[in-house]
């Protein structure tokens, strides 16, 4: 008994001693210019490696260094870079007659340089065709006993397992200094053969947070153009921070979280994809907050990997129970995405809505919101993705706002205090058309027709800081006027004796026109009368009854800007604030 435990001692013993022995015995360093022609033949890259190690117990080569060439038309540095490298390799016909037989290839933190040109092109496009350089590897050195030259032929090369590892890639395009870096990146692919189809995984950790995962098929590789290639994947995006993704100027103030979760496809060089997308905290322009609510696109698109433009059919686009219409095309030109989309919406909750308008720079006054009424909307989104301009039409019919007495807010100016509009402001129609860009929202042709007041019209801005200027006119029906408290209908009387008894609440079947100005921000808005020129104007064109306002003689009394100035003036003081 004890003999044979002595003999399996010294077998075990001899086994280690061979498997410490045998590496120094293998000059694994002549299989060097084997696996940089193999490598350089498939990629279509001069591909340079380090000096070789061979360990027997995980049955591997071990290469210090790995290094990739770039496309010489985009860079003459590295595409790609690693500190150490592993190739399984099968043991025993490499003890016996030294051949090579690779089995999978294991890169450790590699770094990789993305570049896309002008036209569309990536650097990475000619990675399997011909070679861009005509310098052969190093030549090996002569060895009765090496195993013949590999031919040049990329079929030839296939592996059981690739996977890259730890590593860190860094995008960016020839006519621009930004870049984006995605670290964690790790690719594993299986049974990997550039003339057949092979599983491969692909994830990595996003610019500002977040992660995403491509799992899917790839192949047979197109040896013209590798961006060519066939696809069928699943592509998930996880919490990506659209504002630190380097391809957004922060200056501008957009932002948001976008989850993804999309199918894709790439075929005869169009690639197509479905799914949905979620932007939380949605921030759309500068000076706006971030939405409490979250957007949920449901998306088809199709896109040309040639000419770089795409579709995106018809999608929906829901917040709340309120969905809406999206449709368009977009490019991918090399200073970033432009799109040209249509969005459209009819009878949308106006309720479901409320949550969202922040993200466009609108506040509700605070106290208040938006309980009734419906929205339609028909916008058009042109632009690159960093500056959108945002143009169209919004209507709201039937609204409630409530919390807030807009008949208080006015009494600062002294024509319309008395008005009465309750806690709660009802809108019959309002409608407006509006520009959005980055810099802020502007309003033109804004029409409300407010039964507690009559009825409202003109337009103006809300700036990047969130800042209100807007030029009004509101026109009182007789009703409101013969309700009012005194001071609407000291107006009134005051009207009729400047415009010398024509005109005035009993002479004007309109009622009384009275124009002012909003100021303030959307939260806090602030009325003020408005009897500057801009104001004299628009009383000019919207005051006089039929024929006109007239004076006593029977002669026109406005005609200028100045003589509607002169007019208000006449009105002794009723634009003035209202003393206590």
């Amino acid at each position: 008994m004890k003999r044979g435990f002595k003999i399996a001692a010294i077998v075990v013993g001899v086994l280690i001693i061979l498997l410490a022995v045998a590496p120094f015995l293998i000059p694994v360093n002549q299989f060097r210019p084997t696996i940089e022609q193999k490598a350089s033949a498939a990629l279509g890259r001069r591909v340079e490696v380090g000096n070789l190690s061979l360990s027997l117990l995980s049955g591997s080569l071990g290469a210090d260094n790995l290094s990739i060439a770039d496309d010489p038309k985009f860079s003459n540095s590295a595409f790609l870079t690693a500190k150490s490298v592993k190739v399984g390799v099968e043991i025993i016909p490499l003890i016996l007659s030294k051949t090579l037989n690779v089995t999978d290839v294991v890169i450790d933190s590699p770094q990789v340089m993305l570049i896309r040109s002008g036209g569309g092109d990536w650097n990475y496009s000619s990675l399997g065709g011909s070679p861009t350089e005509k310098t052969p590897a190093k030549p090996a050195a002569a060895s009765p006993s090496s195993s013949a030259p590999a031919s040049s032929s990329p079929g030839e090369f296939a592996v059981q397992k690739l996977q890259l590892k730890n590593g860190k890639i860094t995008v960016g395009s020839t006519g621009s200094q930004k870049r984006s870096v995605y670290d964690d990146v790790t690719v594993v692919a299986s049974n990997v053969s550039p003339t057949s189809k092979f599983p491969v995984t692909i994830s990595a950790k996003l610019p500002g947070g977040g992660d995403f995962k491509l799992d899917g098929d790839v192949g047979p590789i197109n040896q013209a153009n590798t961006q060519l290639t066939p696809l069928d994947a699943k592509l998930t995006v996880n919490s990506l921070n659209i504002a630190s993704t380097g391809f957004v100027d922060p200056a501008l103030g957009l932002g948001g979280i976008l989850d993804l979760n999309s199918t894709v496809s790439s075929q005869n060089g169009t690639a197509s994809a479905k799914g949905s997308a979620k932007l939380s905290k949605a921030l759309l322009v500068a000076g706006g907050s971030p939405s409490s609510v979250p957007v949920v696109i449901n998306f088809g698109t199709r896109y040309d990997l040639s000419k770089n433009s795409g579709v995106l059919e018809p999608s929906e686009v829901k917040i709340g129970n309120a969905t809406s219409h999206l449709s368009g095309t977009y490019q991918i030109p090399e200073a970033g995405t432009i799109v040209n989309m249509k969005v459209q919406g009819q009878n949308l909750p106006a309720a479901e809505l409320q949550n969202f308008l922040p993200a466009l720079g609108i506040h509700l006054p605070k106290g208040a919101s938006l309980q009734a009424g419906t929205l339609s909307t028909d916008l058009n989104v042109a632009g690159p993705t960093n500056k959108l301009v945002t143009n169209g039409n919004i209507g709201l019919f039937g609204g409630k706002l409530a919390g807030f007495d807009l008949g208080s807010k006015l009494s600062t100016v002294s024509s319309l205090a008395g008005i009465k509009t309750g806690g709660d402001l009802l809108i019959e129609k309002l409608t407006t058309n509006v520009r959005m860009a980055p810099d802020g929202l502007k309003a033109d042709n804004f029409n409300a027709v407010l039964p507690s007041i009559g009825s409202m019209v003109g337009g103006g801005e809300v700036d990047s800081k969130n800042q209100l200027d807007f030029k009004m006119v509101a026109t009182l029906p007789q009703s409101v006027l013969t309700n009012a408290a005194s001071p609407v209908s000291s107006a009134t009387g005051m009207l009729g004796k400047v415009t010398g008894g024509a005109g005035g609440a009993g002479g004007c079947k309109q009622g009384m026109t009275v124009p002012f100005q909003i100021k303030g921000t959307t939260s806090e808005p602030k009325f003020m009368p408005d009897v500057g020129n801009l104001a004299a104007g628009m009383l000019k064109s919207q005051l006089g009854c039929a024929g006109g306002l007239t004076g006593a003689a029977g002669n026109t009394a406005i005609k200028t800007p100045q003589d509607a100035a002169g007019a208000l003036g006449q009105l002794g003081g009723l634009f003035k604030k209202k003393k206590p």
